[in-house]
């Protein structure tokens, strides 16, 4: 079973990424696989050179993320262009890498996809995990963790699908308003009922 675990911007899904690894359940990360999949001499990264410029790399030939992010930074159709290069990478690392979990005898593998719903990748997996909090603690730990004003920490919830639509279509959902334990214990109960489907 592939299970999709995601969640609004700040809303605890990294905790229960953990907590599910601790578990023994292998987690595929699209973050990481997206840092990856544009490392020197992977295609992706030739792909963006190729269609932004030498310019987006640094002097050791790594992606210069600034220099690309101010390029496509306001300009649709260069963000298109740069996540059609970019995803379709990281989809296939991730069905890579998740056959693989599976052929070693792992009956479930958890794909960690923070834009699930706004990618449309639900057909990678068998059930949506939707870490939930509610608006104000969702606000408070944004501006807590990457130190933002209130402004900015509203503007990047509201570039995200809301969490009250993702809600509708989830199979699993995780309050993540209490205590880690209260947490911990809905991810065990939601385990239990996986471990036999």
């Amino acid at each position: 079973m592939r299970i999709g675990l995601t969640g609004g911007i700040a809303s605890g899904k990294s905790l229960v990424a953990t907590y599910l690894e601790k578990q023994g359940i292998p987690v595929v990360d699209a973050d990481k696989l997206a840092r990856q999949v544009v490392e020197p001499g992977e295609p992706a990264l030739a792909q963006i050179v190729a269609t932004f410029g030498e310019h987006v790399l640094q002097d050791d030939g790594t992606l210069d993320r600034k220099q690309l992010g101010a390029i496509i930074f306001g300009d649709e159709q260069k963000r298109k262009q740069l996540n059609e290069i970019v995803h379709p990478a990281v989809r296939q690392s991730m069905k890579k890498q998740a056959d693989l979990y599976e052929q070693r005898g792992y009956t479930r593998v958890v794909l960690d996809i923070p834009l699930l719903y706004e990618s449309n990748l639900f057909h990678m997996v068998n059930q949506v995990w939707l870490v939930y909090v509610d608006e104000a603690t969702q606000l408070r730990r944004l501006i807590e963790r990457d130190g933002l004003t209130e402004t900015e920490a509203k503007q990047r919830i509201a570039a995200q699908m809301p969490l009250t639509a993702k809600k509708a279509q989830a199979d699993v959902l995780i309050d993540n308003n209490g205590t880690k334990e209260n947490t911990y214990r809905q991810v065990y109960d939601a385990l239990a009922k996986t471990a036999h489907e």
